[in-house]
C-alpha cells in the first residue's frame, strides 16, 4: 500500500507541474496573437518577458516561432533552441502538446488567428496557426518534492514493519507456542504417553483449550486401565474356551471314528444280510425255473411265472438296501449299453401290472412315438427308477389309473432328452410332507408307514440314480387329489439293431374293433393302431350292431369281472363281426384264458399291452418269443481258411474257446499261455494272424506286439487285440500302441468272422476289402455294447450255450474251467479281507476273463465292479461289501452248476 500511494503521489506532481505550464502557455498564445499578426516582436517579447519573470521560479525559458518554425522572439537567451523547436518540415500542431525528458518539461502552444486584429480581415486567415509558443519548465523542484515524499513513505513503512514485527513476536510468545506445545503433547498422547500433562498459566481461552486437554488425557488413562482389563479378562475367559474347544474337539473326534465304525459295520451286516436273503431266493427262483421246464398247463405256467417275478422283485428289494449303501459311499457304477426303450419299460409294466390289478387300478403306458426304439444308457437302473415310482403310486392309490408316459422333451444330432412321468389318483400329500420324501427312512407320515410300511428308501436311491444319471426329479401333489412325480434324463440314439422289428406291413388298412371302458387306456392302444395302418372303432362296451372287422380287440378293466357267462356271451357276440377275437386280460384273471380260447378266443394277452406282443399276436404270431433279441450280421458260409493263426491268453478258459472257435474256421490254430511264450513263437514261426489278450503277467499283450512286430518273421502280421474292457477310447488306443484292430470278450462268432474276413481278403479285390472295412465300426459298436445279461441269474445254461458257440461240450468245459480256480480267488479274497497284503487284480481280472465265457451273468458283473474300482486304487476296506458279495455269488454258481448236473 505504501508503494501504490507513493506512485500515486509521484505522478500526481508530475501531472500538476503539466496543469501549471499548460495554464501558463495557453493564455500567452493567445495574448501573442496580436503581436504575430502585426509581427509586433516587441509587443510579443514584453509578454514573455513579463510572464517569464511572474513564473520564474518553474520557468527557464519561453520563445516564440512563426509559422516557418522561425525564431521570432525570446524571453532569455538559451543554447540549444532546437529542443524547443518542432522538426524542420512538420506541420504546426492545432493543439497542446508535451514533451517530459529527465529535467526539464517543453510545452508547445500553437497561436491560431482566431480573432481580427490585422489589416487583413479576410475569413481565410481564420483558424491558421500564426507560429507556436514553447515553454521550458524547470523540474529539478518536481524532483526534489518527488524524493521528499517518497523518503517519507519509506519512513512510514518501516515504522509500520517495526510495529507488526513486535505484535507478531507477542502473539508468538502468547499464543503460537502454547498451541505447538499443545499440539505435541496431544500427539504424545496420541502415541501411548497418556501420563503426559500441559503446565503453565496460559492466556484466555487457551487456558481453557489446556485444561480441556488435560482432562481427556486423564479420562484416556482411566479407560486404558479399563480396557486393559477387560482384556485381561476377556483373555481368561477365551483360553478357557479353547480348552472346551479341545476338549469337544476330541470328542468329535472319538465320535467320527465311532461313526466310521458304525458305518462299517452297518456296510458289513446289509451285505451279510443281503447274502442271507438271496440264498432262499435263489432256491426258490432256480426251482421255480425248474419246474418252468416241466409240462404245464397255461395257467400253471403263468403262476409260476408270477411266482419268479416276485422273487426277482424281492430279491431288488434286497438290491435296493445295497445300492443305497452303494450310492452313500459313491461306489455305484453305472452302465452304457444299447438297448431296446419300449421293451424295457414294457419289462416292468409286466412286472409291476399284478399288484396293481389285484386293487383294481388300472396301469397304462404311453411312449413318446418320436422316441427311437435304440438308445444307450444303463436300463436296468431305468426300470429300478421306473419301478419305484410306479410301486409308490400302487401303494398308495385305491381307485383309479396309474398312467406311465414318456415323452421327447429335447432332440440333438447324438442324444435325446426325455422327461418321464408317473401320475396316479392316490390319496396324494401335503405340501408339509413333500419335504421329507426323499429322507432316508422316512415316509410322508406316521399312519401312512402303520397302514402301507416301507423302508422309505425307495425314493432316496430314485432320486440319487436319477442324480447320478445327470438328471433332475421332482413332484406334484395335492392331498386327495393324486400325486404325479416325474424326472428326466439324457440319453445317447444308437443305430445299432437292438431288436427284431416289428413288421406292421400285412395289418395296413385292416379294421379292428377296440372295446376299452377305460379311455386312458383305450386312447394309448388306438394310436398304437392307427400308427400301424389300422382303422380303429372304438366302445367303450360291446355295441349291439356293427358292421364287419378283421379283429376285435376286448379289453376287460381290472377288479370287475363280469361272470364267465357274460363274457362268454361277448365273445360270441365279437365272433360274429369279426375274424378273429383277441381278449386282454388283467393279470389277475389269466386264468380265464384257457376257457376263452377253448370258446373260440384266439389269443389271451396280458394288460398293459405289450407292443410287440400285441402286434405278433395280430400278425398270426401268438407263440413267437416277445423277449428282444440283437439282429446278427449276415454271416458268411463257414468254411475252413487256409491260415495258421496264433492265440495269446493266459485265462485257461478263454484260450481254449478262442482256440475253438478259430478250429471252426481256419486250418492250424496255435495257442500261447502268456506274452513271452508268444514272443517265442513268432521267433520260430509265421503267422497270418495273431489274437492277443492285453491283460497278462510277465509281459502284457501291447508289449508282446511290439516285440512280434520286430521279428523277421511276424514284422508285418495284423494282431488283434482281444480284451474285456470295452471302454470309450480303448480301442483308439490300444490301435495307437500298435494293434492292428480290436476285438471284446465275449466274442461273438459272427464278429470273428467277420475278423477273419477282413485280415484274409485278398490284396486284388479292393472293392470287397472296402465292404468289410465299412461294416468293421457297426461290429466294433456292437462289442463295445453287448446284449444286456439278466444281471440277477447266477448261472443261465443257455447263455453258457450261446457264449460257446453252441457247443455243449465246450461249455460244459468252459464251467468247469471257472469252478476250479475259484477256490484259488475265494482263498486270495480271504486272506486280502484278513488283513494281508495281498494284490487281488490278478485275479479278479483272471476270474471276469473266465465269467465271459461261462454263463454267469451276476458273477461277471461282481468282478467287473471289483476289478475296475481296484484299477482306480481302491483298497480293500473299499470295496469289502463287494468282496463278500462275491464269495456269496460263487457258492451260488458252484450250488446251480450242481443242481444242473444232477438234473
Amino acid at each position: 500500500m505504501s508503494a501504490f500511494f507513493t506512485m500515486s503521489r509521484y505522478r500526481d506532481l508530475e501531472h500538476q507541474l503539466i496543469s501549471t505550464g499548460s495554464s501558463i502557455i495557453e493564455p500567452l498564445a493567445i495574448s501573442s496573437e496580436y503581436g504575430m499578426t502585426d509581427k509586433n516582436r516587441e509587443a510579443v517579447r514584453r509578454l514573455i518577458s513579463y510572464t517569464h519573470r511572474k513564473n520564474s521560479q518553474i520557468i527557464r525559458s519561453i520563445a516564440v516561432f512563426d509559422a516557418n518554425n522561425q525564431l521570432f522572439v525570446t524571453s532569455n537567451f538559451h543554447r540549444n533552441f532546437e529542443t524547443l523547436m518542432y522538426p524542420t518540415g512538420q506541420p504546426i500542431p492545432l493543439l497542446l502538446e508535451t514533451r517530459l525528458s529527465d529535467n526539464s518539461l517543453i510545452l508547445r502552444a500553437p497561436i491560431l488567428a482566431e480573432g481580427q486584429f490585422g489589416s487583413n480581415n479576410s475569413n481565410s486567415y481564420q483558424g491558421k496557426a500564426l507560429g507556436y509558443i514553447a515553454l521550458e519548465l524547470d523540474l529539478s523542484a518536481l524532483r526534489l518534492q518527488q524524493y521528499q515524499e517518497v523518503f517519507t513513505a519509506l519512513m512510514v513503512l518501516l515504522f509500520g514493519l517495526t510495529l507488526s514485527s513486535l505484535f507478531a513476536y507477542r502473539l508468538m510468545q502468547d499464543v503460537t507456542r502454547p498451541i505447538s506445545h499443545m499440539v505435541s503433547v496431544v500427539d504424545r498422547i496420541r502415541r501411548g504417553h497418556l501420563d503426559i500433562r500441559i503446565e503453565g498459566q496460559l492466556l484466555g481461552e487457551l487456558d481453557t483449550l489446556k485444561n480441556g486437554i488435560n482432562a481427556m488425557a486423564i479420562s484416556l488413562s482411566e479407560y486404558h486401565i479399563e480396557m486393559q482389563q477387560s482384556i485381561d479378562q476377556a483373555t481368561s475367559d477365551l483360553r478357557e474356551t479353547l480348552e472346551q474347544l479341545e476338549i469337544q474337539n476330541v470328542e468329535l473326534d472319538i465320535a467320527k471314528k465311532r461313526a466310521q465304525e458304525a458305518a462299517r459295520v452297518k456296510s458289513e451286516f446289509l451285505a451279510n444280510m443281503s447274502h442271507e436273503l438271496r440264498t432262499p431266493l435263489n432256491g426258490v427262483i432256480g426251482f421255480t425255473r425248474q419246474m418252468l421246464k416241466t409240462r404245464l398247463s397255461s395257467s400253471q405256467h403263468d403262476y409260476l411265472l408270477t411266482i419268479e417275478k416276485s422273487a426277482n422283485n424281492l430279491l431288488t428289494i434286497i438290491n435296493d438296501i445295497l445300492d443305497f449303501s452303494k450310492l452313500e459311499a459313491g461306489k455305484l457304477l453305472l452302465e452304457n449299453i444299447p438297448f431296446d426303450f419300449t421293451e424295457s419299460l414294457d419289462e416292468v409294466m409286466r412286472l409291476l401290472a399284478p399288484s396293481a390289478h389285484e386293487k383294481g387300478l388300472e396301469l397304462t403306458l404311453k411312449v413318446d412315438d418320436r422316441i427311437p426304439a435304440g438308445l444307450i444308457g444303463d436300463p436296468l437302473r431305468i426300470q429300478q427308477v421306473v419301478t419305484n415310482l410306479i410301486g409308490n403310486a400302487v401303494k398308495f392309490t385305491e381307485r383309479g389309473n396309474i398312467d406311465v408316459s414318456v415323452e421327447l422333451k429335447a432332440s440333438k444330432d447324438e442324444s435325446i432328452e426325455l422327461q418321464f412321468t408317473v401320475r396316479d389318483t392316490g390319496i396324494g400329500i401335503s405340501e408339509r410332507q413333500q419335504a421329507q420324501l426323499f429322507q432316508a427312512f422316512s415316509q410322508a407320515d406316521a399312519s401312512i408307514s402303520r397302514r402301507y410300511g416301507g423302508t422309505g428308501l425307495g425314493l432316496v436311491i430314485t432320486q440319487k440314480l436319477v442324480t447320478q444319471m445327470g438328471g433332475e426329479i421332482s413332484l406334484t401333489s395335492r392331498l386327495h387329489q393324486g400325486s404325479t412325480f416325474w424326472f428326466s434324463l439324457s440319453m445317447l440314439k444308437t443305430d445299432l439293431p437292438v431288436s427284431q422289428p416289428i413288421d406292421t406291413t400285412a395289418l395296413v388298412g385292416q379294421k379292428v374293433l377296440l372295446i376299452e371302458p377305460n379311455m386312458q387306456a383305450a386312447s394309448i392302444v388306438q394310436q398304437r393302431l392307427i400308427k400301424a395302418g389300422m382303422f380303429v372303432t372304438y366302445r367303450s362296451t360291446m355295441p349291439e350292431e356293427v358292421e364287419h372287422h378283421q379283429f376285435a380287440l376286448i379289453c376287460l378293466p381290472p377288479g370287475q369281472q363280469p361272470p364267465i357267462a357274460i363274457l362268454l356271451d361277448r365273445v360270441f357276440k365279437a365272433e360274429q363281426v369279426t375274424d378273429k377275437v383277441i381278449i386282454s386280460l388283467p393279470t389277475t384273471e389269466l386264468a380265464l384264458s384257457e376257457r376263452l380260447i377253448n370258446a373260440g378266443v384266439s389269443a389271451c394277452l396280458g394288460k398293459p399291452l405289450s407292443h410287440r406282443k400285441l402286434f405278433e399276436v395280430l400278425n398270426n404270431k401268438p407263440d413267437d418269443i416277445f423277449e428282444p433279441e440283437l439282429l446278427s450280421l449276415p454271416e458268411t458260409a463257414q468254411k475252413i481258411e487256409p491260415l495258421t493263426v496264433m492265440a495269446v491268453d493266459d485265462n485257461p478258459a478263454n484260450l481254449k474257446l478262442i482256440s475253438a472257435l478259430l478250429s471252426e474256421r481256419v486250418e492250424t490254430v496255435i495257442t500261447a499261455t502268456g506274452g513271452r511264450k508268444a514272443v517265442e513263437y513268432a521267433h520260430q514261426k509265421a503267422f497270418d494272424l495273431i489274437f492277443m489278450d492285453i491283460q497278462m503277467p510277465e509281459m502284457d499283450g501291447v508289449t508282446a506286439c511290439e516285440a512280434i512286430h520286430k521279428t523277421e518273421l511276424n514284422h508285418s502280421t495284423p494282431v488283434i487285440a482281444v480284451t474285456a474292457h470295452a471302454m470309450p477310447g480303448e480301442r483308439e488306443r490300444l490301435i495307437n500302441a500298435g494293434m492292428d484292430d480290436y476285438l471284446t470278450k465275449p466274442i461273438e462268432e459272427h464278429i470273428l468272422q467277420q475278423i477273419l474276413a477282413k485280415w484274409n481278403q485278398p490284396p486284388e479285390n479292393e472293392h470287397n476289402q472296402n465292404t468289410i472295412i465299412d461294416l468293421e465300426p457297426d461290429v466294433i459298436s456292437t462289442q463295445q455294447h453287448p446284449i444286456q445279461d439278466n444281471k440277477d441269474i447266477s448261472w443261465d445254461w443257455d447263455l453258457a450255450l450261446k457264449q460257446a458257440a453252441g457247443k455243449e461240450d465246450l461249455a460244459k468245459d468252459m464251467l468247469q474251467m471257472l469252478l476250479d480256480f475259484m477256490p484259488e480267488v475265494e482263498m486270495l479274497v480271504n486272506e486280502a479281507l484278513d488283513g494281508k497284503d495281498i494284490e487281488l487284480w490278478p485275479p479278479i481280472h483272471k476270474l471276469h476273463g473266465s465269467c465271459a465265457y461261462s454263463g454267469v451273468p451276476r458273477l461277471k458283473s461282481l468282478c467287473y465292479t471289483i476289478e475296475t474300482q481296484l484299477k482306480a486304487n481302491a483298497t480293500v476296506a473299499d470295496i469289502e461289501p463287494e468282496l463278500f458279495e462275491l464269495m456269496d455269488e460263487m457258492n451260488h454258481v458252484v450250488k446251480a452248476s450242481k443242481a444242473f448236473r444232477n438234473r
